[in-house]
């Protein structure tokens, strides 16, 4: 019996393994979302330098490696190497008391909730599809829009070092009707680009501000060119009702200034994974409730 067909005989081992999985992952999303945006802002500077180099000797002529890989987990008060049996997801930081073995400073709880955010919702993809490609395709993309929501939470940026390659990979999966049919992936991905760039110029031209970034049109394409143009409008509509709840919410709970400028790739996530599991249902109901 092969792992494939064990795993399709018993669906609750398959769950509990993407469960497992999706902890491992997310321990390695936090990573990404600490770093990446580190490693683009040394990017830009080593491309400052190289149109503009430096004229004073004492000035940097380079920076020691800094990726995803290098240097290795540390703390960042203290310099403390993280051990590998302090980086179990979760687990560790329980046994830990959330606080870092070299000093006593307090680990922030983002970690744990990641990495705990990161396996439900990996298991809950494994459980609403079954063990599949489109199940497969369900985890990838969850894992995409939680690295993307965080970073644009916290740095307004949504990097395209991580949404124009998965735009590919969702259109290179849709080219055996993974999730849709390539048409609708190609479409999707052109309207969803062409939808926000719309409302992007509209409002500028009308107000002269900028409405939204750039990254937020490659955001809607890369889930039109996964989902198809069909959840295009669904996404949209989702996208400005959760907008328009938390935004609402931040302003009367704590008093945010509505000039200061609110990320849209998080509500866009967000419709994004309820298009995903539910968009067919929920256009099905309103197209009976409305009798189109």
């Amino acid at each position: 019996m092969t792992l494939a067909s064990y795993f399709e005989q018993n669906p609750a081992l398959f769950i509990t393994c993407i469960t497992l999985l999706g902890a491992l992952v997310g321990s390695f999303l936090n990573v990404v979302i600490h770093r990446l945006p580190i490693m683009m802002e040394r990017q830009w500077r080593q491309q400052c330098i190289e149109i503009n180099p430096p004229t004073l000797a004492t000035e940097p002529n380079g920076e020691t490696p800094y990726n995803l890989a290098q240097p290795g987990s540390s703390c960042p008060h203290c310099g403390h190497k993280i051990r590998p049996w302090e980086n179990i997801p979760v687990i560790s930081y329980l046994m830990l008391r959330g606080k870092c073995s070299g000093c006593g400073v307090h680990i922030s709880l983002r970690y744990p909730i990641i990495e705990t955010v990161t396996a439900l919702l990996s298991g809950f993809a494994a459980w609403h599809f079954g063990f599949g490609w489109e199940s497969a395709a369900a985890i990838v993309l969850t894992w995409v829009l939680i690295s993307l929501t965080v970073i644009d939470l916290d740095h307004q940026l949504l990097p395209d070092s991580i949404t124009l390659p998965f735009l590919w990979v969702g259109l290179a999966l849709n080219l055996s009707g993974t999730v849709t049919d390539i048409n609708s992936a190609v479409v999707g991905a052109i309207a969803g680009y062409l939808a926000l760039w719309s409302v992007y110029w509209g409002f500028k031209l009308a107000t002269g501000k900028e409405g939204m970034g750039y990254g937020d049109f490659k955001l809607l394409a890369l889930l039109g060119a996964w989902m198809g143009w069909q959840m295009l409008p669904l996404v949209i509509l989702l996208s400005s009702l959760v907008g328009a709840v938390i935004g609402i919410g931040l302003i009367l709970l704590r008093g945010r200034d509505h000039n200061i400028p609110i990320p849209f790739g998080p509500y866009l996530a967000i419709a994004g994974l309820i298009a995903l599991y539910w968009g067919e249902t929920i256009t099905a109901a309103y197209l009976s409730v409305s009798g189109l």
